[in-house]
């Protein structure tokens, strides 16, 4: 066989093996919607009222970081930290080890936490409802091997606690597992554009935040990344 023969063949099966993996997981399989999206968003409001009332406990070591790329010069900074919830007095935060450039530190990492704080001491502010959230269905898509319902989110307010974009949540237990999206407000006008991407797992019959990735372009200087590894959750039942 000669040398452009085989280095078509190759090619040829390149392009079959893509088109093979593409192609979406188990696509026969995912049922169509049997729900509109205000059912959905009930009985997803339903399965974390059901479950909040039973995780009591958990701690989880958390590692952020962030990298820049661009004007004046690249730069990263890393931030490990020490996460404990508890049902009767919510989250508290424990910076392990850091490192890196201070401006880094204070304002993207530590400023990432202060916002959870902040956050978590009001779960209305984030909260996927109808208060916040105009919702419509998209269809169904396999994550994980796991049916899920997308759904498309419109804030209806400019807040920096809301998103927009897109959430697949679990037609079985109806828990978010997937986030695409952009903040509904941007924190500085020196940012062109953020783009989120979140990821939750199943740990103990409890869905909790796996992964975070944000990236973000500044109209004067680069791109920063920035991505939260929410670690190995200890589940407890009660404080301990």
């Amino acid at each position: 066989m000669s040398f452009q023969r085989g280095r078509a063949l190759l090619i040829a099966m390149a392009f079959v093996f893509l088109a093979a993996v593409a192609r979406p997981e188990n696509a026969a399989s995912i049922p169509a919607p049997s729900l509109d999206s205000a059912q959905i968003v009930l009985q997803m409001q339903r399965h974390n009222q059901d479950q909040n009332k039973k995780l009591k406990h958990y701690k989880a070591l958390r590692h952020y970081q962030v990298d820049y790329q661009g004007f004046p010069a690249d730069a990263s900074a890393k931030m490990d930290v020490e996460v404990e919830y508890d049902a009767s007095s919510g989250k508290s935060f424990r910076i392990v080890s850091e490192s890196g450039p201070k401006f880094l530190l204070e304002k993207v990492l530590k400023r990432a936490v202060e916002s959870e704080k902040e956050a978590s001491q009001d779960k209305g502010l984030t909260a996927l409802s109808e208060t916040n959230y105009r919702f419509h269905l998209a269809g169904t898509e396999n994550v994980t091997g796991r049916p899920a319902y997308m759904l498309d989110v419109d804030p209806l307010k400019a807040s920096k606690f809301l998103s927009r974009g897109r959430i697949w949540v679990d037609a079985a237990d109806f828990a978010v597992v997937r986030m695409e999206t952009s903040p509904a407000k941007s924190p500085s006008i020196f940012i062109s554009r953020t783009t989120i991407h979140y990821t939750s797992a199943m740990t103990e019959n409890f869905w909790l935040p796996q992964a975070m990735r944000s990236e973000t372009k500044v109209r004067i200087g680069g791109t920063a990344v920035f991505t939260i590894d929410y670690g190995t959750y200890r589940i407890a039942p009660q404080a301990q």
